[in-house]
């Protein structure tokens, strides 16, 4: 008798067992986010700040979510594309289920920016008689690819890292009420100068004066793109407490630079000189005035490319009164100009950000 009642207890607890996995499965089923949805927005010419033109323009994107949701426009660094911003550090900590950007809530937008990813690009066949473009460009392109593309006529929200934060600070100006809120973030509205161009000249330099350049019409990939490509990142990303944690020996720095040295590098060198060049203009100070939605500027304390120690941002900021200012302190667990590439570090802060918006 006993030992039939333990069978039917076991029985009735592998059953209770079995039920609740069998809910766990369906509940983690239902919370994942909704999977990309990818796109392509084509013009049949487009009118770059040059004049120049260029026929059969495309620009590539991913969706999130329902087109009828409030929609939130997401903008990548310099060399990225799109798919970056879904990364598990980044879309993985503001893109799921409760998260401050639920795409169950929101439609989220993720365009590639001209000359990058699947949008139209030097390497397409123009090489270097590709129309110069710089970041009004890429801000008028997805102008044209929310309104006539995809039919929004308002958005929720503009967030943007690196490349993608000052594009932000360029829609507030260009743009302004487009957006409820605005979320630059790796970016200051001031110009392109100090040692952030200085160091994005010298990259350019590095590559146009490699003759295996040949002015764009290199039939390989010319061998200073890599150690160019590889110096840059040392030099400007990364922070500085993090490469001592993880390069604090000559040993450990060796293996790091052989490690990244080693590395395939992917990119195309006129598309790659392209990018950057796009900076050179950049001004999103004349526009700052025009900015009446509430702002909140994200940067980091030990960012190489947007030092705190200089008071650009702090007095740009007084042009801004609706801002708030969020400065992510500098540790062996930030990433220098990469700190915000880990969404872990402000989301709480983009969270209250986004409830409180009008």
């Amino acid at each position: 008798m006993t030992r039939a009642l333990d069978w039917r207890r076991a029985i009735g607890s592998l059953c209770s067992a079995v039920t609740l996995l069998l809910l766990t499965t369906q509940t983690v089923q239902a919370d994942e986010p909704p999977k990309p949805v990818e796109g392509d927005f084509e013009l049949p010419r487009f009118t770059f700040h040059t004049g120049q033109t260029l026929d059969n323009f495309r620009l590539h994107y991913l969706t999130l979510g329902k087109p009828g949701n409030p929609a939130i426009l997401v903008l990548h660094g310099t060399g990225q594309q799109g798919a970056a911003m879904l990364s598990k550090d980044v879309g993985g900590q503001l893109f799921g289920p409760g998260q401050p950007l639920d795409a169950s809530k929101y439609f989220i937008v993720i365009p590639d920016a001209i000359g990058t990813g699947k949008s139209t690009k030097p390497s397409d066949g123009l090489r270097a008689a590709f129309p110069q473009y710089d970041y009004a460009d890429m801000v008028q392109a997805q102008y044209l690819l929310l309104t006539q593309g995809l039919g929004i006529k308002h958005l929720r929200l503009i967030i943007g890292n690196s490349m993608g934060g000052m594009q932000t600070w360029l829609w507030g100006g260009l743009h302004p009420g487009f957006a409820d809120g605005l979320v630059p973030m790796a970016a200051q509205p001031t110009e392109m100068a100090g040692r952030n161009w200085i160091m994005r000249r010298m990259l350019v330099e590095s590559i146009k004066q490699d003759p295996a350049w040949d002015h764009g019409n290199y039939q390989t990939q010319p061998p200073s793109l890599r150690l160019a490509k590889t110096m840059f990142e040392f030099a400007t990303s990364g922070g500085t407490l993090n490469y001592q944690e993880i390069a604090g020996t000559h040993a450990k720095a060796d293996e790091l630079i052989d490690k990244r040295l080693a590395a395939p590098v992917t990119v195309d060198a006129n598309d790659f000189i392209y990018q950057w060049e796009a900076s050179a203009d950049y001004n999103a100070m004349p526009g700052l005035s025009k900015i009446k939605v509430p702002v909140l500027a994200i940067n980091a304390a030990d960012d190489e490319r947007n030092p705190p120690e200089t008071g650009l941002m702090q007095e740009a900021l007084k042009q801004v009164p609706s801002a708030q200012y969020l400065l992510i302190p500098g540790s062996a667990d930030t990433r220098g100009h990469g700190t915000t590439g880990l969404a872990r570090l402000y989301a709480a802060e983009l969270a209250q950000f986004v409830d409180k918006l009008p």
